[in-house]
């Protein structure tokens, strides 16, 4: 996960903050004072991922990404479309963005990779058009 740094090199406060990924969009969410007795317990970065959670539909989603990734050669990358037009079908373009909070997911269990130009990108923070591919297995 890359970290974002002040001008003069150093780590702001914020960086030295505990993190985890949300249980529904896969984003991160940092440590607040508020949470501070029930940090363990916090699962989600919102009351819209609260409410929503993780639904059959990025469960499906999650399985196309790896089902394409495995089909692939080493090193590969898909698109998280390819992911939305195989779970979609036809009507594929309304899953683009629960295919990228799968991808999230998946980057923060370790098995994905997200990348911009080849380049490693924090996902919960990447803007544009993302690749997935495998993370490195030793």
């Amino acid at each position: 996960m890359s970290r974002s740094t002040s001008r003069s090199g150093r780590g702001s406060a914020r960086d030295a903050l505990p993190t985890k990924p949300c249980a529904a969009c896969g984003r991160t969410i940092t440590w607040r004072k508020a949470w501070e007795r029930d940090w363990d317990d916090v699962r989600y970065c919102s009351q819209r991922c609260r409410r929503a959670g993780a639904d059959p539909v990025g469960r499906d989603l999650e399985a196309a990404v790896l089902r394409l990734l495995d089909a692939r050669a080493p090193g590969a990358t898909i698109c998280p479309s390819e992911a939305a037009r195989a779970v979609g079908g036809e009507d594929w373009r309304p899953l683009m963005e629960p295919a990228r909070a799968a991808a999230r997911r998946l980057a923060a269990a370790g098995e994905v990779e997200v990348t911009q130009r080849g380049s490693v990108v924090d996902p919960s923070t990447a803007r544009g058009p993302v690749r997935l591919r495998r993370t490195a297995r030793p």
